[in-house]
């Protein structure tokens, strides 16, 4: 049997727990407050009221008149029950100078000695007290009564504590309707706003919050693709270490808006459109970008979130790959050739005729050998002869001539280590496979490379007999996505971007240019000095 351990309550529970509970304790501590301090304010008004009737009496010509007489109670006691009934006070007693009282509310006290303090009236002071006498406690006024100077009586007002309790219970009933409402407002006051919170936290407790927090800060910074999180106003919310390493950006960047970060415009119009974008590539400085958008909506605009993926290498080796199909395309129509070739050979053997396969064989020997002396001459540059010489073969199968410029000059180890052979070869195989494409099918398809050394920098030249470039177009030709050929298969518009990319990576620069007798002329130069710094 399996015991099920009770979940803690959810945050906006324990929360709504706490402010009940202080509110309850406020309201509660308010009226108890309220009640003491009602009874004190009672208790000063009682005793200011008796303050005031007891010398009223006392200053009256009348009562002075009666005390003279023989019998001061037949006169006093009629007077001390109207003050009452004209008053609030609960008694009126006037008494002679020793206490002997001359009325009483109770007829049966008159003659009797008053219960209480008397000493500072006889000096001529009158001060209120709280004392226990025969109608109870009370709070109570004595003050004399004087003939001239001489002191001829007492006066005591009072009222009675009950009475005076009765008055704060009174004002207690008020005040605890006054303190319930406000307890039930505060109640339903505090279970909107955790209603509310309950639904922003989704029913979960402190711990569970605190544990999803932990999640999530271990899960960002674990994550090797790049994640940006934009609030509504396209301000960056939320980036981990792979987006700051993609994207190049470092230093306090959260709540910066995305168009100050720098970034490509194109990557900047992809995460600053309210659309979904889906594996978009992107360009940067040195990546080859993925992106992907996904708004995050709930009523109202909320923000975007966006994953970055580094492509770049991949790239790279799809257009390794592209050209070793190539390069098997080429190997296998000349392994067809070579195979008619041998045929001829053969059959001229067969025929008798060897003098004449030897001299047919010797020159097609002659002329392989001459196309590769052609290129290692001019580029003794392990890596980019080899490129060459491919190339040509592929040109070749197309029908278009790629000849090596007799003012090319590129010897083995003049490059610097720090100038990859691989960024070499995206940057003169793109521009090759470009101006190939622009001339196949001409009258005349040719394409020229020139590759130098000029003092400090390298010059890769390619130029084809194209059509030639657009002078509308020039400035969108190095951009992503930009091409006038139709789309295939893989897209089109990326492999002059990736050559702007390296060449900008190694601080060089990238010109396009008419050919001389028609066509493009793309250039590409590489400060060495800076290459080798």
């Amino acid at each position: 049997m399996h015991l099920r351990v009770p979940r803690p309550r959810s945050l906006a529970a324990q929360l709504f727990a706490v402010q009940a509970v202080l509110i309850a304790v406020l309201v509660a501590g308010y009226a108890v407050f309220t009640y003491v301090n009602d009874r004190g304010q009672a208790e000063d008004a009682a005793g200011r009221e008796a303050r005031a009737v007891a010398l009223s009496i006392a200053d009256s010509p009348s009562v002075r008149e009666a005390i003279a007489t023989s019998d001061p109670s037949a006169r006093l006691q009629p007077y001390a029950v109207r003050v009452m009934a004209d008053t609030e006070v609960d008694f009126v007693t006037i008494m002679s100078p020793a206490g002997t009282r001359w009325t009483h509310p109770d007829p049966d006290q008159i003659g009797r000695t008053f219960q209480g303090h008397i000493a500072p009236a006889l000096q001529g002071r009158t001060f209120t007290e709280t004392y226990t006498g025969t109608l109870g406690p009370s709070v109570r006024a004595v003050t004399p009564v004087r003939d001239g100077a001489r002191v001829v009586g007492l006066v005591s007002a009072g009222i009675k504590v009950d009475e005076i309790s009765k008055l704060a219970r009174e004002q207690l009933t008020a005040l605890l309707t006054a303190a319930a409402g406000a307890l039930a407002l505060g109640a339903i006051g505090t279970y909107v706003i955790n209603a509310r919170l309950r639904r922003h936290t989704h029913g979960m407790n402190a711990a569970e919050l605190s544990r999803m927090h932990d999640y999530h800060q271990a899960a960002l910074h674990a994550v090797r693709e790049g994640l940006l999180m934009l609030d509504g106003q396209h301000r960056v919310a939320l980036i981990n270490d792979g987006g700051r390493e993609l994207l190049g950006v470092s230093g306090a960047v959260v709540g910066a808006p995305v168009a100050e970060l720098g970034l490509p415009s194109p990557l900047t119009g992809a995460l600053l459109a309210a659309e979904r974008r889906t594996d978009e590539v992107h360009l940067t400085a040195d990546r080859v970008l993925v992106v992907n958008t996904s708004p995050v909506s709930g009523g109202e605009r909320r923000g975007t979130v966006v994953t970055l993926r580094d492509v770049t290498q991949l790239q790279s080796l799809m257009g390794e790959l592209n050209s070793e199909r190539g390069f098997s395309q080429a190997l296998r129509s000349q392994a067809h050739e070579a195979a008619n070739r041998l045929h001829t050979v053969v059959s001229l053997i067969e025929l008798g005729r060897s003098e004449e396969a030897v001299e047919f064989a010797t020159a097609e020997l002659e002329l392989a050998q001459a196309l590769t002396d052609q290129v290692v001459a001019a580029v003794g540059e392990p890596v980019l002869a080899a490129l060459l010489l491919g190339k040509t073969a592929q040109a070749n199968e197309r029908g278009v001539e790629l000849v090596v410029s007799p003012d090319s000059r590129l010897d083995d180890g003049l490059l610097p280590p720090s100038l990859p052979a691989r960024d070499l070869v995206t940057i003169l195989g793109n521009l090759i496979d470009n101006a190939v494409d622009a001339a196949q099918g001409g009258v005349w398809a040719r394409v020229t490379v020139t590759a130098y050394t000029d003092r400090d920098r390298l010059v890769v030249r390619v130029t084809d007999t194209g059509p030639g470039v657009d002078p509308d177009h020039a400035d969108l030709l190095f951009q992503r996505g930009f091409s006038t050929k139709p789309a295939g298969p893989g897209g089109r518009g990326l492999g002059l971007a990736l050559v702007r990319q390296a060449v900008h990576r190694h601080g060089g620069t990238l010109t396009v240019t008419e050919a001389a007798g028609g066509g493009a002329s793309f250039a590409a130069e590489l400060p060495l000095t800076a290459v080798r710094a």
